[in-house]
């Protein structure tokens, strides 16, 4: 079960990240499960969710494309997907 506020960067993930990173981030041909070990926070602070959006990512795990940068995604709604994503690797075990 997600909080309120995951549930705000639920929405917000669906409009603006889930044609690359799939429903419930579980990535598809084009974008990489964001629910995976590999993002933990150990690994991928909350902050390189954040530089992502805003600089893009080079293709750096996997098969996938480059990121582009998403400038059209306020800081506050990066705040809340990441939210979304952390609880979603929680309820998986990635903490």
């Amino acid at each position: 079960e997600l909080s309120a506020g995951a549930l705000a960067g639920k929405r917000v993930f669906d409009l603006s990240c889930a044609g690359c990173h799939g429903e419930n981030a579980g990535g598809t041909a084009a974008g990489p499960s964001l629910v995976h070990r590999t993002y933990q926070p150990a690994l991928h602070a909350d902050v390189a969710f954040e530089l992502a959006v805003r600089r893009g990512v080079r293709a750096h795990h996997g098969r996938f494309a480059d990121m582009p940068p998403q400038p059209a995604v306020p800081q506050a709604e990066v705040a809340q997907i990441t939210r979304y994503v952390r609880e979603l690797q929680r309820a998986n075990g990635i903490e």
